[in-house]
């Protein structure tokens, strides 16, 4: 049998333990939030973003039919309001956002059913377009950028792995 003072401590070990298990635990389930709430307002709008880039893409190739039925209009139903020729004026070789290679994506927002993407230029004023969640459908931006407050941790998180 053993005596009292062999088991003295014992208890104090395993809650010490305990203690230690807890605050490890803790402290991991904390890193896994903060990381999975940072990868969310990184990626939160990728899909939209990829789309704008494959409609830059497609008006760096030329190829301003593809980047028309991005919008989805096409020649044969082109868009009531927005016709193949307005669609060239906007975005054709005699507009002033004709240089694609310098178009890059700079602030991206979502807005209840959509996301604003404004596409930014280097000698061009840039161009907020809008792309709707469910089709992916591309068009004008009501506004420059979402009414109302906005904290941009996204845009800040970005600029900081953009370098």
């Amino acid at each position: 049998m053993s005596s009292y003072l062999e088991a003295y401590g014992a208890a104090e070990e395993k809650r010490a333990h305990r203690f230690k298990l807890l605050k490890i635990t803790s402290i991991t389930l904390l890193c896994v939030i903060v990381a999975g709430l940072i990868l969310y307002a990184i990626f939160k709008n990728y899909s939209e973003e990829q789309r704008v880039k494959s409609f830059i893409a497609l008006l760096q190739k030329k190829d301003y039919q593809g980047a028309y039925r991005m919008w989805g209009c096409t020649e044969t139903q082109p868009c009531p309001n927005y016709t193949v020729d307005k669609f060239m004026e906007d975005w054709g070789p005699g507009s002033s956002h004709a240089d694609e290679s310098s178009a890059s994506i700079g602030l991206s927002q979502s807005c209840g059913t959509g996301v604003i993407l404004r596409i930014d230029y280097s000698k061009a004023e840039p161009m907020a377009v809008w792309v709707e969640r469910d089709s992916k459908i591309i068009s004008f931006a009501p506004w420059p950028e979402c009414p109302g407050r906005h904290l941009r941790i996204g845009a800040w998180l970005k600029s900081l792995f953009n370098r």
